[in-house]
């Protein structure tokens, strides 16, 4: 069976992406005004970007290109990690939620590494 032969709402990486973009627009919407057209636009693309990524990878049926999405919405998140650490430096926000946030980020980048390991399988077993 090709990778994406299921429906997106149903798929829990996706799922868990969207809990994430959900927390990151709350970050966002708690921002001082003078980040208004900075960091909180820059914030809320990056998170966009990972759930678009999958989706769009996830429609489009084939591994490789399914890979290739899932990198470009990883490196979303690390994007995301740099802006935690931006709330951090210029302390926009409590310690404890940016900790809770990273720890979220980096396991959802190992779901996208097992995700990611599994499509590499499914690729070879066709082969």
């Amino acid at each position: 069976m090709e990778a994406g032969r299921f429906r997106l709402d149903d798929f829990e990486l996706y799922q868990s992406a969207r809990e994430f973009r959900k927390r990151i627009y709350m970050l966002a919407k708690q921002l001082p005004p003078q980040e208004k057209y900075c960091l909180n636009p820059q914030m809320r693309r990056a998170a966009v970007s990972i759930t678009n990524n999958i989706a769009e990878g996830h429609g489009r049926w084939h591994y490789q290109e399914n890979l290739r999405f899932c990198r470009i919405a990883r490196g979303s998140i690390d994007e995301i990690l740099d802006d935690f650490n931006v709330c951090l430096d210029e302390s926009y926000s409590e310690p404890q939620l940016i900790a809770e946030l990273k720890s979220e980020a980096y396991t959802l980048i190992g779901r996208f590494n097992g995700y990611m390991a599994y499509l590499r399988r499914c690729q070879q077993s066709e082969e």
